[in-house]
Protein backbone atom coordinates (compact mmCIF):
# COMPACT_ATOMS: atom_id res chain seq x y z
CA UNK A 1 0.00 0.00 0.00
CA UNK A 2 1.11 3.52 -0.92
CA UNK A 3 0.62 6.30 1.62
CA UNK A 4 1.81 9.45 -0.23
CA UNK A 5 -1.15 11.41 -0.06
CA UNK A 6 -3.56 14.43 0.66
CA UNK A 7 -4.48 13.32 3.74
CA UNK A 8 -7.30 16.51 4.94
CA UNK A 9 -9.21 14.96 1.77
CA UNK A 10 -8.80 12.18 2.87
CA UNK A 11 -10.60 12.44 6.16
CA UNK A 12 -12.90 14.83 4.84
CA UNK A 13 -14.25 11.84 2.56
CA UNK A 14 -14.35 9.57 5.22
CA UNK A 15 -15.62 11.76 8.12
CA UNK A 16 -18.62 11.86 5.95
CA UNK A 17 -19.18 8.21 5.33
CA UNK A 18 -18.07 7.56 8.89
CA UNK A 19 -21.25 10.12 9.85
CA UNK A 20 -23.16 7.59 7.15
CA UNK A 21 -22.27 4.48 9.13
CA UNK A 22 -20.44 2.93 5.74
CA UNK A 23 -16.90 2.12 6.55
CA UNK A 24 -15.64 -0.53 6.59
CA UNK A 25 -12.41 -1.40 9.17
CA UNK A 26 -9.91 -0.39 7.16
CA UNK A 27 -11.31 2.70 6.19
CA UNK A 28 -11.90 3.70 9.86
CA UNK A 29 -8.13 2.64 10.23
CA UNK A 30 -7.06 5.84 7.46
CA UNK A 31 -9.34 7.87 8.77
CA UNK A 32 -7.76 7.44 12.49
CA UNK A 33 -4.15 8.07 10.75
CA UNK A 34 -5.67 10.91 8.21
CA UNK A 35 -6.79 12.24 11.48
CA UNK A 36 -3.68 12.19 12.95
CA UNK A 37 -1.72 12.95 10.53
CA UNK A 38 -3.95 16.55 9.96
CA UNK A 39 -3.50 17.16 13.78
CA UNK A 40 -6.45 15.89 15.24
CA UNK A 41 -4.97 13.93 18.14
CA UNK A 42 -7.73 13.03 20.32
CA UNK A 43 -10.82 12.24 16.73
CA UNK A 44 -7.63 10.04 15.75
CA UNK A 45 -7.19 8.12 19.34
CA UNK A 46 -10.39 7.79 19.51
CA UNK A 47 -11.08 6.26 15.67
CA UNK A 48 -8.31 4.15 16.21
CA UNK A 49 -10.39 2.76 19.31
CA UNK A 50 -13.29 2.02 16.79
CA UNK A 51 -11.22 0.25 14.12
CA UNK A 52 -9.57 -1.89 16.85
CA UNK A 53 -12.75 -2.95 17.93
CA UNK A 54 -14.18 -3.48 14.20
CA UNK A 55 -11.34 -5.62 13.07
CA UNK A 56 -11.93 -7.72 16.71
CA UNK A 57 -16.07 -8.17 16.05
CA UNK A 58 -14.43 -9.71 11.89
CA UNK A 59 -12.28 -11.62 13.50
CA UNK A 60 -9.22 -9.76 11.97
CA UNK A 61 -7.33 -10.39 15.23
CA UNK A 62 -3.85 -9.25 13.96
CA UNK A 63 -5.10 -6.08 12.42
CA UNK A 64 -6.90 -5.39 15.93
CA UNK A 65 -3.71 -5.78 17.58
CA UNK A 66 -1.63 -3.90 15.44
CA UNK A 67 -4.43 -0.43 15.96
CA UNK A 68 -4.02 -1.27 19.58
CA UNK A 69 -0.26 -1.04 19.48
CA UNK A 70 -0.73 2.30 17.40
CA UNK A 71 -3.22 3.74 19.80
CA UNK A 72 -1.24 3.16 22.64
CA UNK A 73 2.01 4.48 21.17
CA UNK A 74 0.74 7.52 20.04
CA UNK A 75 -1.01 7.87 23.62
CA UNK A 76 2.48 7.79 25.02
CA UNK A 77 3.84 10.14 22.89
CA UNK A 78 1.13 12.65 23.76
CA UNK A 79 1.94 12.17 27.12
CA UNK A 80 -0.65 9.81 28.09
CA UNK A 81 1.71 6.95 29.27
CA UNK A 82 -0.71 5.25 31.23
CA UNK A 83 -3.55 4.77 28.75
CA UNK A 84 -0.90 4.10 26.59
CA UNK A 85 0.48 1.15 28.43
CA UNK A 86 -3.32 0.31 28.97
CA UNK A 87 -3.43 0.03 25.50
CA UNK A 88 -0.11 -2.44 24.51
CA UNK A 89 -0.88 -4.25 27.28
CA UNK A 90 -3.83 -5.19 25.91
CA UNK A 91 -2.75 -5.84 22.75
CA UNK A 92 -0.56 -8.24 24.43
CA UNK A 93 -3.57 -10.07 26.36
CA UNK A 94 -5.64 -10.61 22.72
CA UNK A 95 -3.17 -11.97 20.76
CA UNK A 96 -1.75 -14.36 23.58
CA UNK A 97 -5.22 -15.38 23.97
CA UNK A 98 -6.56 -15.88 20.35
CA UNK A 99 -2.97 -18.07 20.30
CA UNK A 100 -2.74 -16.74 16.85
CA UNK A 101 0.22 -18.57 14.87
CA UNK A 102 3.40 -16.34 14.33
CA UNK A 103 2.53 -13.07 12.77
CA UNK A 104 4.00 -9.13 12.38
CA UNK A 105 2.20 -7.87 15.27
CA UNK A 106 4.38 -9.72 17.62
CA UNK A 107 7.24 -8.12 16.42
CA UNK A 108 5.38 -4.15 17.26
CA UNK A 109 5.10 -5.88 20.92
CA UNK A 110 8.21 -7.06 21.04
CA UNK A 111 9.07 -3.32 19.99
CA UNK A 112 7.67 -2.29 23.45
CA UNK A 113 9.95 -4.37 25.35
CA UNK A 114 13.17 -3.13 23.25
CA UNK A 115 12.16 0.51 23.88
CA UNK A 116 11.78 -0.19 27.35
CA UNK A 117 15.41 -1.67 27.55
CA UNK A 118 16.91 1.12 25.84
CA UNK A 119 15.45 3.88 27.74
CA UNK A 120 16.31 2.23 31.10
CA UNK A 121 19.70 2.08 30.04
CA UNK A 122 20.26 -1.39 29.02
CA UNK A 123 21.58 -1.09 25.87
CA UNK A 124 22.43 -4.56 25.18
CA UNK A 125 19.18 -6.11 25.98
CA UNK A 126 17.39 -3.45 24.30
CA UNK A 127 20.40 -4.43 21.02
CA UNK A 128 18.93 -8.39 21.30
CA UNK A 129 15.12 -7.62 21.35
CA UNK A 130 15.47 -5.02 18.42
CA UNK A 131 17.52 -7.81 16.08
CA UNK A 132 14.53 -9.95 17.31
CA UNK A 133 11.79 -7.29 15.85
CA UNK A 134 14.02 -6.72 12.88
CA UNK A 135 14.00 -10.20 12.08
CA UNK A 136 10.59 -10.69 12.42
CA UNK A 137 9.93 -7.86 9.99
CA UNK A 138 12.32 -9.49 7.40
CA UNK A 139 10.28 -13.08 7.65
CA UNK A 140 6.89 -11.34 6.90
CA UNK A 141 8.35 -8.85 5.06
CA UNK A 142 7.08 -5.87 7.03
CA UNK A 143 8.87 -2.84 5.64
CA UNK A 144 7.87 -0.76 9.15
CA UNK A 145 9.24 -3.16 11.68
CA UNK A 146 12.98 -3.63 9.55
CA UNK A 147 12.73 -0.31 10.14
CA UNK A 148 11.92 0.34 13.76
CA UNK A 149 14.05 -2.21 14.43
CA UNK A 150 17.60 -1.26 12.78
CA UNK A 151 16.38 2.03 13.98
CA UNK A 152 16.68 0.43 17.56
CA UNK A 153 19.40 -1.63 16.96
CA UNK A 154 21.62 2.21 16.01
CA UNK A 155 20.50 3.75 19.24
CA UNK A 156 21.61 0.77 21.51
CA UNK A 157 24.98 0.65 19.91
CA UNK A 158 25.50 4.30 20.21
CA UNK A 159 24.62 3.86 23.82
CA UNK A 160 27.17 1.10 24.42
CA UNK A 161 29.44 3.65 23.00
CA UNK A 162 29.67 1.94 19.57
CA UNK A 163 29.33 5.26 17.57
CA UNK A 164 30.85 4.13 14.14
CA UNK A 165 28.41 1.01 14.35
CA UNK A 166 25.45 2.97 15.05
CA UNK A 167 25.96 5.21 12.70
CA UNK A 168 26.40 2.45 9.80
CA UNK A 169 22.95 1.28 11.14
CA UNK A 170 21.23 4.61 11.28
CA UNK A 171 22.28 5.35 7.69
CA UNK A 172 21.09 1.75 6.64
CA UNK A 173 18.08 2.34 8.31
CA UNK A 174 17.17 5.83 6.28
CA UNK A 175 17.50 3.71 2.91
CA UNK A 176 15.39 1.54 4.15
CA UNK A 177 12.51 3.24 4.65
CA UNK A 178 13.12 5.07 1.11
CA UNK A 179 9.48 4.23 -0.09
CA UNK A 180 6.19 4.76 -0.18
CA UNK A 181 5.11 1.70 1.77
CA UNK A 182 6.29 2.65 5.21
CA UNK A 183 3.77 3.82 7.42
CA UNK A 184 3.60 7.79 7.62
CA UNK A 185 3.94 7.44 11.94
CA UNK A 186 6.82 5.01 11.44
CA UNK A 187 8.21 7.50 8.60
CA UNK A 188 8.31 10.40 10.62
CA UNK A 189 9.24 8.24 14.20
CA UNK A 190 12.22 7.64 12.20
CA UNK A 191 13.73 10.43 10.61
CA UNK A 192 12.79 12.72 13.87
CA UNK A 193 14.75 9.47 15.87
CA UNK A 194 18.03 9.67 13.85
CA UNK A 195 17.95 13.46 13.24
CA UNK A 196 18.10 13.79 17.65
CA UNK A 197 20.33 10.70 17.24
CA UNK A 198 22.93 12.19 15.60
CA UNK A 199 22.42 15.28 16.86
CA UNK A 200 22.87 14.24 20.31
CA UNK A 201 26.70 13.06 19.24
CA UNK A 202 27.13 15.70 17.70
CA UNK A 203 27.40 14.94 14.15
CA UNK A 204 25.66 18.03 12.28
CA UNK A 205 26.36 17.15 8.85
CA UNK A 206 24.24 14.00 9.13
CA UNK A 207 21.89 15.58 11.16
CA UNK A 208 21.85 18.69 8.32
CA UNK A 209 21.73 15.99 5.28
CA UNK A 210 18.50 13.92 7.16
CA UNK A 211 16.47 17.44 8.25
CA UNK A 212 16.60 18.05 4.60
CA UNK A 213 15.08 14.94 3.79
CA UNK A 214 12.73 15.27 6.55
CA UNK A 215 11.77 18.82 5.45
CA UNK A 216 11.05 17.56 1.69
CA UNK A 217 8.95 15.10 3.02
CA UNK A 218 7.23 17.46 4.96
CA UNK A 219 6.46 19.74 1.65
CA UNK A 220 5.56 16.80 -0.34
CA UNK A 221 2.45 16.38 2.36
CA UNK A 222 1.85 20.27 2.90
CA UNK A 223 -1.37 18.33 5.28
CA UNK A 224 0.71 16.55 7.92
CA UNK A 225 1.29 18.27 11.18
CA UNK A 226 3.10 15.92 13.41
CA UNK A 227 6.72 15.39 12.80
CA UNK A 228 6.51 19.05 11.03
CA UNK A 229 7.36 21.14 14.50
CA UNK A 230 10.20 19.02 15.41
CA UNK A 231 12.15 19.44 12.26
CA UNK A 232 11.62 23.22 12.06
CA UNK A 233 13.34 22.87 15.53
CA UNK A 234 16.58 21.63 13.71
CA UNK A 235 16.55 23.58 10.58
CA UNK A 236 16.42 26.46 12.53
CA UNK A 237 19.50 25.00 14.63
CA UNK A 238 21.71 24.12 11.55
CA UNK A 239 20.39 27.96 9.64
CA UNK A 240 21.24 29.13 13.25
CA UNK A 241 24.96 27.67 12.84
CA UNK A 242 25.28 29.13 9.73
CA UNK A 243 24.98 32.43 10.48
CA UNK A 244 21.39 33.53 9.50
CA UNK A 245 19.64 34.19 13.39
CA UNK A 246 16.88 35.92 11.79
CA UNK A 247 16.01 32.83 9.56
CA UNK A 248 16.40 31.13 12.29
CA UNK A 249 14.23 32.81 14.70
CA UNK A 250 11.41 33.24 12.50
CA UNK A 251 11.52 28.60 12.34
CA UNK A 252 11.68 28.73 15.45
CA UNK A 253 8.34 30.92 16.23
CA UNK A 254 6.64 28.82 14.20
CA UNK A 255 8.27 25.29 15.81
CA UNK A 256 6.81 26.98 18.88
CA UNK A 257 3.69 27.66 17.70
CA UNK A 258 3.07 24.02 16.00
CA UNK A 259 4.38 22.47 19.30
CA UNK A 260 2.30 24.17 21.68
CA UNK A 261 -0.85 23.13 20.23
CA UNK A 262 -0.72 19.15 20.98
CA UNK A 263 -0.43 18.95 24.92
CA UNK A 264 2.45 16.61 26.34
CA UNK A 265 4.52 17.01 22.94
CA UNK A 266 8.03 16.39 23.81
CA UNK A 267 9.95 18.43 21.18
CA UNK A 268 7.87 21.75 22.43
CA UNK A 269 10.55 22.01 25.22
CA UNK A 270 13.63 22.36 22.78
CA UNK A 271 11.96 24.41 20.37
CA UNK A 272 11.55 26.94 23.05
CA UNK A 273 15.14 26.90 23.93
CA UNK A 274 16.17 27.56 20.79
CA UNK A 275 13.89 30.11 20.85
CA UNK A 276 15.79 31.55 23.80
CA UNK A 277 19.39 30.94 22.58
CA UNK A 278 18.45 33.51 19.42
CA UNK A 279 16.98 35.67 21.43
CA UNK A 280 20.36 36.13 23.76
CA UNK A 281 22.67 36.22 20.84
CA UNK A 282 20.50 39.21 19.26
CA UNK A 283 20.40 40.49 22.57
CA UNK A 284 16.78 40.87 23.94
CA UNK A 285 17.55 38.97 27.33
CA UNK A 286 14.37 40.06 28.98
CA UNK A 287 12.44 37.56 26.11
CA UNK A 288 15.05 34.94 25.99
CA UNK A 289 14.83 34.92 30.20
CA UNK A 290 10.81 34.46 29.01
CA UNK A 291 11.38 31.95 26.80
CA UNK A 292 14.25 29.50 28.93
CA UNK A 293 11.38 29.57 31.60
CA UNK A 294 9.01 28.26 29.12
CA UNK A 295 11.03 26.05 27.76
CA UNK A 296 12.12 24.67 31.47
CA UNK A 297 8.10 24.13 32.32
CA UNK A 298 7.93 22.11 28.98
CA UNK A 299 10.56 19.87 30.72
CA UNK A 300 13.61 20.72 28.78
CA UNK A 301 16.30 22.16 31.18
CA UNK A 302 17.55 25.51 30.31
CA UNK A 303 20.90 24.75 30.78
CA UNK A 304 23.75 25.93 29.35
CA UNK A 305 22.13 28.38 27.55
CA UNK A 306 20.61 30.30 30.68
CA UNK A 307 24.03 30.35 32.76
CA UNK A 308 25.16 32.59 29.92
CA UNK A 309 22.40 34.79 29.67
CA UNK A 310 23.19 35.45 33.30
CA UNK A 311 26.90 36.63 32.38
CA UNK A 312 25.27 38.84 29.73
CA UNK A 313 23.24 40.02 32.74
CA UNK A 314 26.77 40.42 35.07
CA UNK A 315 25.18 38.00 37.38
CA UNK A 316 28.55 36.18 36.66
CA UNK A 317 28.52 33.96 40.67
CA UNK A 318 24.50 32.93 39.58
CA UNK A 319 26.31 32.03 36.32
CA UNK A 320 29.11 29.47 38.08
CA UNK A 321 26.99 28.11 40.49
CA UNK A 322 24.35 26.79 38.36
CA UNK A 323 26.47 25.49 35.40
CA UNK A 324 28.58 23.73 38.42
CA UNK A 325 25.38 22.17 39.88
CA UNK A 326 24.14 21.16 36.26
CA UNK A 327 27.20 19.85 35.25
CA UNK A 328 27.47 17.60 38.35
CA UNK A 329 23.91 16.07 37.49
CA UNK A 330 25.01 15.52 34.14
CA UNK A 331 26.02 12.22 33.69
CA UNK A 332 25.64 11.31 29.54
CA UNK A 333 28.85 12.28 28.14
CA UNK A 334 26.95 13.33 24.97
CA UNK A 335 24.77 16.28 27.11
CA UNK A 336 28.19 17.20 28.94
CA UNK A 337 29.69 17.89 25.87
CA UNK A 338 27.12 20.67 25.35
CA UNK A 339 27.66 21.79 28.75
CA UNK A 340 31.30 22.02 29.22
CA UNK A 341 32.33 24.67 26.95
CA UNK A 342 30.34 26.96 28.88
CA UNK A 343 31.72 25.32 32.22
CA UNK A 344 35.04 26.33 30.72
CA UNK A 345 34.10 30.07 29.86
CA UNK A 346 32.18 30.78 33.34
CA UNK A 347 34.87 29.15 35.25
CA UNK A 348 37.75 31.41 33.19
CA UNK A 349 36.06 34.25 33.98
CA UNK A 350 35.47 33.02 37.66
CA UNK A 351 39.69 32.78 37.59
CA UNK A 352 39.07 29.00 38.04
CA UNK A 353 41.81 27.98 35.88
CA UNK A 354 42.32 24.33 37.28
CA UNK A 355 38.49 23.48 36.86
CA UNK A 356 38.71 25.21 33.44
CA UNK A 357 41.45 22.84 32.37
CA UNK A 358 40.23 19.72 33.77
CA UNK A 359 36.76 20.02 31.70
CA UNK A 360 39.00 21.62 28.52
CA UNK A 361 40.44 17.85 28.97
CA UNK A 362 37.14 15.88 29.86
CA UNK A 363 35.87 18.00 26.76
CA UNK A 364 38.87 16.86 24.27
CA UNK A 365 38.67 13.41 25.20
CA UNK A 366 34.34 13.02 24.36
CA UNK A 367 35.92 14.70 20.89
CA UNK A 368 38.21 11.94 20.09
CA UNK A 369 35.40 9.81 21.32
CA UNK A 370 32.98 10.79 19.02
CA UNK A 371 35.00 11.79 16.18
CA UNK A 372 33.04 14.79 15.52
CA UNK A 373 34.22 17.75 13.59
CA UNK A 374 31.69 20.54 15.87
CA UNK A 375 33.37 18.68 18.73
CA UNK A 376 36.63 18.96 17.81
CA UNK A 377 36.58 22.68 16.77
CA UNK A 378 35.20 23.64 20.16
CA UNK A 379 37.81 21.27 22.00
CA UNK A 380 40.40 23.30 20.32
CA UNK A 381 38.56 26.62 20.62
CA UNK A 382 38.36 25.50 24.71
CA UNK A 383 42.10 24.11 24.76
CA UNK A 384 42.94 27.87 23.59
CA UNK A 385 41.18 29.85 25.71
CA UNK A 386 42.67 27.64 28.79
CA UNK A 387 45.95 28.08 27.56
CA UNK A 388 45.02 31.76 27.57
CA UNK A 389 44.63 32.25 30.69
CA UNK A 390 47.92 30.54 32.03
CA UNK A 391 49.54 32.90 30.00
CA UNK A 392 50.57 30.39 27.28
CA UNK A 393 49.91 32.18 24.73
CA UNK A 394 51.23 30.76 21.94
CA UNK A 395 50.14 27.07 22.06
CA UNK A 396 46.64 29.16 22.47
CA UNK A 397 46.97 30.50 18.93
CA UNK A 398 48.21 27.37 17.77
CA UNK A 399 44.72 25.97 19.23
CA UNK A 400 42.28 28.63 18.25
CA UNK A 401 43.90 28.62 14.43
CA UNK A 402 42.84 25.17 14.74
CA UNK A 403 39.26 25.66 15.91
CA UNK A 404 39.36 28.09 13.07
CA UNK A 405 40.42 25.93 10.42
CA UNK A 406 37.52 23.82 11.54
CA UNK A 407 35.16 26.31 11.63
CA UNK A 408 35.39 27.49 8.07
CA UNK A 409 35.28 24.04 6.57
CA UNK A 410 31.82 23.64 8.58
CA UNK A 411 30.52 27.17 7.52
CA UNK A 412 29.67 28.55 10.85
CA UNK A 413 30.36 32.00 10.93
CA UNK A 414 28.97 32.80 14.78
CA UNK A 415 31.89 30.14 16.60
CA UNK A 416 34.27 31.62 13.88
CA UNK A 417 33.88 35.27 14.96
CA UNK A 418 34.50 34.26 18.84
CA UNK A 419 37.72 32.21 17.95
CA UNK A 420 39.02 35.67 16.20
CA UNK A 421 38.18 37.37 18.77
CA UNK A 422 40.18 35.27 21.55
CA UNK A 423 43.27 34.79 19.20
CA UNK A 424 43.02 39.00 18.72
CA UNK A 425 42.90 38.60 22.53
CA UNK A 426 45.70 36.55 22.15
CA UNK A 427 47.98 38.72 20.01
CA UNK A 428 47.30 41.65 22.10
CA UNK A 429 48.94 39.86 25.09
CA UNK A 430 51.70 39.24 22.90
CA UNK A 431 52.38 42.85 21.86
CA UNK A 432 51.10 42.06 18.08
CA UNK A 433 48.93 45.09 17.95
CA UNK A 434 48.71 44.37 14.14
CA UNK A 435 47.66 41.05 13.90
CA UNK A 436 45.35 41.94 17.05
CA UNK A 437 43.60 44.39 15.31
CA UNK A 438 43.27 42.25 12.06
CA UNK A 439 42.11 39.07 14.12
CA UNK A 440 39.33 41.68 16.38
CA UNK A 441 38.16 43.95 13.39
CA UNK A 442 37.27 40.23 11.46
CA UNK A 443 35.43 39.26 14.86
CA UNK A 444 33.60 42.61 14.87
CA UNK A 445 32.88 42.38 11.03
CA UNK A 446 30.77 38.86 11.94
CA UNK A 447 29.11 39.91 14.66
CA UNK A 448 27.58 43.24 12.55
CA UNK A 449 26.46 40.66 9.15
CA UNK A 450 24.86 38.42 11.83
CA UNK A 451 23.25 40.73 14.33
CA UNK A 452 25.38 39.15 17.45
CA UNK A 453 24.72 42.56 19.18
CA UNK A 454 26.23 41.57 22.60
CA UNK A 455 29.02 39.94 21.58
CA UNK A 456 29.67 42.53 18.71
CA UNK A 457 29.51 45.83 21.37
CA UNK A 458 31.96 43.21 23.53
CA UNK A 459 34.33 43.45 20.48
CA UNK A 460 33.70 47.36 20.11
CA UNK A 461 35.16 48.26 23.12
CA UNK A 462 38.27 45.84 22.86
CA UNK A 463 38.89 47.65 19.22
CA UNK A 464 40.96 50.72 18.67
CA UNK A 465 41.15 51.12 15.03
CA UNK A 466 38.28 50.87 12.69
CA UNK A 467 37.80 48.83 9.24
CA UNK A 468 41.16 47.17 9.02
CA UNK A 469 39.10 43.56 7.69
CA UNK A 470 38.16 44.73 4.38
CA UNK A 471 35.79 42.63 3.09
CA UNK A 472 35.22 44.39 -0.46
CA UNK A 473 31.98 44.64 -0.13
CA UNK A 474 30.59 41.54 -0.02
CA UNK A 475 28.16 39.94 2.90
CA UNK A 476 29.04 37.53 5.50
CA UNK A 477 27.00 35.28 3.24
CA UNK A 478 28.32 36.20 0.07
CA UNK A 479 32.16 35.26 1.37
CA UNK A 480 30.53 31.86 2.30
CA UNK A 481 29.68 31.07 -1.25
CA UNK A 482 32.83 32.15 -2.53
CA UNK A 483 34.99 30.41 -0.19
CA UNK A 484 32.89 27.34 -1.32
CA UNK A 485 33.10 28.53 -5.24
CA UNK A 486 36.69 28.87 -5.32
CA UNK A 487 37.13 25.31 -3.70
CA UNK A 488 35.76 24.04 -6.47
CA UNK A 489 32.16 23.18 -5.75
CA UNK A 490 28.72 23.56 -7.64
CA UNK A 491 26.04 25.59 -7.03
CA UNK A 492 24.08 23.01 -6.21
CA UNK A 493 26.69 21.39 -3.43
CA UNK A 494 27.47 25.31 -2.38
CA UNK A 495 23.33 25.27 -1.55
CA UNK A 496 23.60 21.72 0.20
CA UNK A 497 25.67 23.03 2.57
CA UNK A 498 24.78 25.85 3.35
CA UNK A 499 21.28 25.11 3.81
CA UNK A 500 19.93 27.38 1.05
CA UNK A 501 18.04 27.57 -2.45
CA UNK A 502 20.28 26.64 -5.17
CA UNK A 503 17.93 30.04 -6.78
CA UNK A 504 20.03 31.69 -3.52
CA UNK A 505 23.48 30.75 -4.54
CA UNK A 506 23.01 31.47 -7.89
CA UNK A 507 22.07 35.03 -7.51
CA UNK A 508 24.72 35.33 -4.20
CA UNK A 509 27.48 34.58 -7.25
CA UNK A 510 26.05 37.07 -9.69
CA UNK A 511 26.44 39.56 -7.01
CA UNK A 512 29.82 38.52 -5.95
CA UNK A 513 30.77 38.84 -9.88
CA UNK A 514 29.19 42.03 -10.02
CA UNK A 515 30.95 43.49 -6.96
CA UNK A 516 33.95 42.60 -7.52
CA UNK A 517 33.62 43.32 -11.47
CA UNK A 518 34.14 39.66 -12.18
CA UNK A 519 33.05 37.22 -15.06
CA UNK A 520 33.72 33.97 -14.39
CA UNK A 521 35.01 31.43 -11.34
CA UNK A 522 38.31 31.27 -12.56
CA UNK A 523 38.23 34.94 -12.28
CA UNK A 524 36.85 34.80 -8.69
CA UNK A 525 39.43 32.28 -7.99
CA UNK A 526 42.61 34.41 -8.91
CA UNK A 527 40.98 36.97 -7.03
CA UNK A 528 40.12 35.31 -3.61
CA UNK A 529 44.28 34.02 -3.82
CA UNK A 530 45.65 37.49 -4.96
CA UNK A 531 43.64 39.60 -2.64
CA UNK A 532 43.78 37.48 0.22
CA UNK A 533 40.02 38.27 1.15
CA UNK A 534 39.31 34.55 2.38
CA UNK A 535 42.38 34.44 4.58
CA UNK A 536 40.67 36.71 6.60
Amino acid sequence: MQFNRQWTDIYEKLSQADEDLTMNSEELETLALAAYLTGKDVESFQIFEKAHHSYLSEGKTAKGVRCAFWLGMLLMTAGEKAKGNGWMSRAERILADAEVADCPEKGFLLLRRALGALYSGQAEEGKHLFEGVEEIGKRFRDVDLIALGMLGQGQAEIEKGAVTEGIRLLDETMITIGTDDVFPIVYGIVYCAVIETCRKIWDLARAQEWTEALTRWCKSQPDIVPFRGQCLVRRAEIIQLHGDLARALEETTEACSLLSRPPGETAAGEAFYRKAELLRLLGDYEEAENYYNEAAKRGRKPQPGLSMLRMGQGKNKTAEVSIENTLIETKDLKKRAELLPVYIHIMLSADQNEKARRASDELHDIAVRFGAPYLKAMSSFCRGTVAMAEKRNKPAIEFLEEAAQLWSQQSFPYEMARTREMKGRAYREQNDRDNAQIELAAAKWIFEQIGAIPDLQRVNNLLQEKKLFHSHGLTLRELQVLRLVVSGKTNKSVAKELFISERTVDRHVSNIFTKLNLSSRVEATSFAINSGILDN
